[in-house]
């Protein structure tokens, strides 16, 4: 028996899931673009991305990121893994089986922590694909790799929260069926740093809330948006804080943990795509009488890719399945870890695939540009590399700051007798 065993079902969902892929998803991605174009529209829904999320309900393919049995497809971390990878593949796949980016972390988040009417008015309609919605954090006024940083204004008044300060880089914000955000603000400044934080469920169209722009990443409009919000005197019932007051930072740890793990599994479907793609365009161009994949260069590339993505993918399920078997705290390492190996390493295997697509492969006619720009872009989203890094660096020095704290004093009562 290997360390990585899944059961019986969850194989059969990889092996539906590519069916799938095969039959349905890589067909639409030209009829997506197509669509797309045709509205004129950045932030259009396209009508065959709905057609899509119909026939994989239909497959049972819906929600199975989820893990709660029930609401959700019930699967571990360790057998959710490939299958974000397969859905990794494509643009257009995690949405088409309601395992999209923030809506999963949001999910999980009222799941956890949400009331029974915060369920029945979101998590329900989030749930059956029907409804969108946003994670408000990040803020442009201050470094928000430190959440501790975060400014926004959460003052009580009552039986409310008035809410003041602006946020931006809120995914999803202006996805045409987004209707709430998961909001973090600052409600006691004086209260330890870990405690001043709080996370509030607010409506998109509160009064006060503006959504200000969508934020263009290396020149794309994504069609969800990454939008910057004002908040200005946007009153929240107290009801609507979630957990409690000061539980915002607690809240943030619980969502983070499994969301950097999904961007790295999808990130390696990515890292597959390019390599396909890497394969068939060095094998099918001809430059200086013979194929492009005879160039010794080309195969070090590519050879290269192969390893380095089975090493990331690995990682991933170490990462998983500790997380599945000791918990999230006791992964962070390995989490953290994934974080920072994952988009570098996909980032280098599309950027080595454009370059074997050569000017065709900085175009819309292949998704390895928007693929690149999406990756470099998790290298911040989530937490910054250097952030993980930092994390990684303090846990390996701990143990032999311990060591070295108890060889000195060893060492000084040996002096001493």
């Amino acid at each position: 028996m290997s360390l990585f065993d899944i059961s019986d079902r969850a194989q059969q969902l990889q092996t539906d899931l590519l069916e799938f892929m095969d039959s349905h998803v890589y067909p639409a991605e030209a009829v997506y673009e197509e669509q797309m174009r045709e509205s004129g529209d950045p932030h259009f829904q396209p009508p065959v991305l709905e057609e899509l999320k119909v026939e994989a309900r239909r497959r049972g393919l819906w929600n199975l990121f989820h893990p709660h049995p029930g609401t959700g497809a019930g699967l571990t971390n360790l057998e959710y893994a490939p299958l974000a990878e397969i859905m990794g593949r494509s643009h257009i796949a995690s949405e088409a089986c309601n395992c999209n980016a923030p809506d999963t972390g949001n999910m999980e988040v009222l799941e956890l922590f949400g009331t029974a009417e915060h369920k029945e008015k979101y998590l329900t309609p989030l749930l059956e694909g029907t409804m969108a919605s946003a994670f408000a954090m990040t803020e442009p006024a201050v470094a928000s790799s430190d959440a501790t940083n975060v400014e926004l204004s959460m003052v009580r008044d009552g039986d409310e929260y008035v809410l003041n300060g602006r946020k931006w880089f809120a995914s999803n914000a202006l996805h045409r069926n987004c209707r709430v955000l998961i909001v973090m603000g600052k409600t006691d400044p004086s209260a330890a740093p870990h405690r001043q934080q709080s996370m509030m469920v607010v409506p998109i169209d509160a009064p006060g809330v503006t959504v200000m722009r969508g934020l263009p990443v290396f020149g794309y409009q994504d069609r969800e948006g990454h939008a910057e919000i004002d908040f200005a005197d946007v009153r929240v019932p107290v009801k609507d804080v979630l957990k409690g007051e000061g539980e915002g930072f607690a809240i943030s740890q619980a969502r983070l943990g499994p969301g950097r793990i999904h961007h790295c599994m999808r990130a390696i479907g990515m890292a597959e795509r390019a390599l396909e793609l890497m394969c068939r365009r060095a094998s099918s161009r001809v430059t200086f009488g013979k194929p492009v994949s005879e160039n010794a260069n080309i195969q070090d590339w590519i050879a290269e890719a192969r390893i380095e993505i089975e090493m990331i993918r690995l990682l991933t399920l170490k990462a998983a399945y500790l997380m599945d078997t000791v918990g999230n705290k006791e992964a962070r390492t390995e989490i953290a870890a994934i974080k920072v190996a994952a988009p570098n390493i996909a980032l280098k295997i599309v950027d080595r695939a454009i370059q074997v697509h050569g000017g065709a492969g900085v175009t819309d006619d292949f998704p390895l540009a928007m693929a690149w720009a999406h990756l470099r872009t998790l290298r911040l989203a989530d937490g910054p590399d250097e952030v993980h890094k930092r994390a990684i660096a303090r846990q390996e020095l701990r143990q032999y700051r311990d060591t070295a704290v108890s060889a000195s004093t060893n060492g000084h009562k040996v002096a001493v007798s």
